[in-house]
């Protein structure tokens, strides 16, 4: 992987810069950010943004400027794993210290990135796909520092409890389908995934062009609706790129889909000069500390269950709230999450979905994006 300093800059908007915050002694990382706003903590309240999979804090270019005119310093952190940052374990499938990559650990990440920018609170943490996750297990774990959370695409669930009885087998019951299928966070954490990912037939740009395509409101299939339960037959409701044909991979699954697809059609909201960073960085940095993100919630790591325990029956205490797009099926994937917020979290806010968008809203959407989130935003 390259030295990060020795990169070209990053072609962002105007009003938002990008540099780097030096968390090594604590966390172990030198975090690469993008960032909008003038910081100081006396006057100027923070807002983080996580990024979410196959996603960087590039993601969030358009948000950015149009939040700090709101009066904040925003920041979008390349989180473990990612993009510019540093830091991270890069050893390959077998050797790497998956624990770096437990809920705990990320939250860890994020509280050390909060100190090393100067700050000791956040007035909102907005996480998007499993920056959502990020975003919630934050609140939950650290509620006197991240005072404020929104969810984007992937909704909060409460950790387990230790009377809670253990879930189905969830690939073994998908293998039983006809046809056959998989679980793609199940894929994602296998040991060919990431070479899956580097190295598809149709090539990175064309792989990915197609993959953001497919969660996207361009693609008309995507009519995503709640599933009553946690169960094979319910979630092979979903389409291929959530649960997948038994025998694919990531690449031949998106390449099927786009098949009689006009690959143009994101061009709108994603041009080929943005696609092309995140073509250019993941080419450069491979998949695989991204992918740790699932391997660590997917596999029956006893550090994970342990850790995630202490939070057993645990609400989100701060203001909450859900932005997603009314096309992404993210919204559903978990059945119930959605619905449960109520239960979930003591001041649930309540859910907004942007019309027009589809799994990447913040990109497909961003003036709606802003819209929902300064409403809340102005009502904390």
């Amino acid at each position: 992987m390259s030295d990060p300093s020795t990169l070209p800059a990053l072609p962002l908007p105007e009003g938002v810069t990008e540099s780097y915050i030096d968390c090594t002694t604590t966390c172990g990382l030198n975090f690469h950010i993008l960032s909008s706003g003038r910081p100081d903590p006396s006057k100027t309240p923070l807002i983080l943004c996580t990024h979410g999979y196959p996603e960087l804090a590039y993601s969030w270019r358009h948000i950015l400027p149009q939040l700090a005119q709101k009066g904040y310093f925003v920041v979008a952190p390349d989180q473990r794993g990612y993009g510019r940052t540093t830091g991270w374990d890069t050893r390959s499938y077998h050797e790497v210290d998956l624990s770096q990559f437990t809920l705990t650990n990320l939250v860890r990440d994020l509280v050390c990135l909060v100190y090393g920018l100067g700050y000791t609170s956040v007035a909102c943490i907005i996480g998007h796909d499993f920056g959502a996750v990020a975003s919630a297990m934050a609140a939950l774990m650290r509620p006197d520092m991240f005072r404020a959370s929104i969810q984007m695409s992937h909704p909060h669930h409460a950790p387990p409890t230790p009377t809670e009885p253990p879930k189905p087998d969830i690939q073994a019951e998908l293998a039983k389908l006809s046809p056959p299928r998989k679980h793609y966070k199940w894929y994602n954490s296998t040991p060919t995934a990431a070479d899956d990912w580097t190295h598809p037939p149709q090539g990175l740009h064309a792989f990915l062009r197609g993959y953001f395509h497919l969660k996207s409101a361009d693609w008309a299939a995507n009519t995503p609706h709640p599933l009553k339960e946690w169960s094979a037959q319910e979630l092979s409701q979903m389409p291929d790129y959530y649960i997948m044909p038994l025998s694919s991979t990531m690449p031949s699954a998106v390449s099927d889909s786009m098949a009689t697809e006009d690959a143009t059609a994101t061009t709108r909201w994603l041009p080929d000069s943005a696609l092309a960073v995140y073509v250019s960085e993941w080419r450069r940095t491979g998949f695989q500390g991204a992918l740790n993100w699932y391997r660590a919630q997917t596999s029956s790591s006893p550090i994970q269950k342990r850790d995630m325990l202490l939070f057993a029956g645990r609400k989100i205490e701060v203001p909450t709230a859900f932005v997603s797009g009314e096309r992404d099926w993210g919204n559903f994937q978990q059945p119930g999450a959605l619905e449960a917020y109520e239960d979930s979290c003591a001041e649930f806010r309540g859910a907004t979905m942007v019309q027009g968008a589809g799994h990447w809203v913040q990109q497909e959407q961003p003036e709606k994006v802003v819209e929902a989130v300064g409403r809340f935003l102005d009502g904390l």
